[in-house]
């Protein structure tokens, strides 16, 4: 293909180890209702929007709750275990700064709330290093549908072809190419037995030289940045 025109992220699992936090989240909601979290479960609901993703955990339980009071306990639940916690996955800022050195523009299509999105990116201030960011409350209907992707690419003003997906789960890949996106895919340690079929590269991360040929760009000449030394905003 040629250089991709804009380059869109998901973010949970793919930008951030937040899949680490929201399973150590699943796991206490389901213990509160005398339930396990398994690992199936997990996968079951990986990358998907939080009506799809909390209705099924309703089904696979039989809970009694309703999608939307879940969906509120584990937002409050998720933000209270980000501290000490959520790092910036390997790759992600010098991928960034390799974007921005060449002036190729990049966005956000997550599954998850607003709210969520701005509790993370806050504490990076990383809000201004993406032209948008879409979220759950954007989309009618959440991956595996391509809808998200497709307004990305309408947003930017160019057709999906011309975009590059970069998505760690099989929701969020097949997504992206029901999109008609070049989809790469960066397994996460929650992610790795998922189905990449059909994907344009499967990289080890976001530090991948294959990924940087793909995206048209140069390697930092150093490693990738080890994520731990980023300063954290607390609260």
């Amino acid at each position: 293909m040629s250089v991709p025109r804009a380059v869109v992220f998901d973010m949970d699992g793919l930008m951030f180890n937040t899949e680490e936090v929201f399973y150590l989240v699943g796991v206490e909601l389901l213990r509160r209702r005398g339930r396990q979290y398994t690992k199936e479960l997990c996968d079951a609901i990986m990358g998907r929007p939080p009506r799809d993703s909390f209705e099924t955990m309703i089904r696979w339980h039989g809970l009694s709750d309703s999608w939307e009071a879940l969906a509120e306990e584990s937002e409050e639940l998720f933000l209270s275990l980000l501290d000490g916690r959520l790092a910036p996955m390997p790759g992600l800022l010098d991928l960034l700064d390799a974007l921005e050195s060449a002036a190729r523009p990049k966005a956000i299509c997550t599954s998850s709330s607003r709210r969520l999105v701005e509790g993370i990116l806050s504490r990076f201030a990383m809000q201004p290093r993406f032209a948008f960011t879409l979220a759950a409350e954007d989309i009618v209907q959440g991956k595996p549908h391509p809808e998200i992707y497709l307004k990305a690419a309408e947003r930017f003003g160019i057709p999906p072809a011309e975009m590059v997906v970069l998505e760690d789960s099989q929701t969020g890949a097949r997504a992206g190419m029901a999109a008609g996106a070049t989809v790469v895919a960066v397994p996460g340690p929650h992610s790795r037995n998922h189905d990449f079929t059909g994907v344009c590269l499967v990289a080890q991360s976001l530090a991948d030289p294959r990924l940087y040929a793909l995206l048209g760009l140069k390697p930092p000449a150093t490693a990738a940045r080890d994520s731990a030394s980023l300063p954290q905003a607390r609260g």
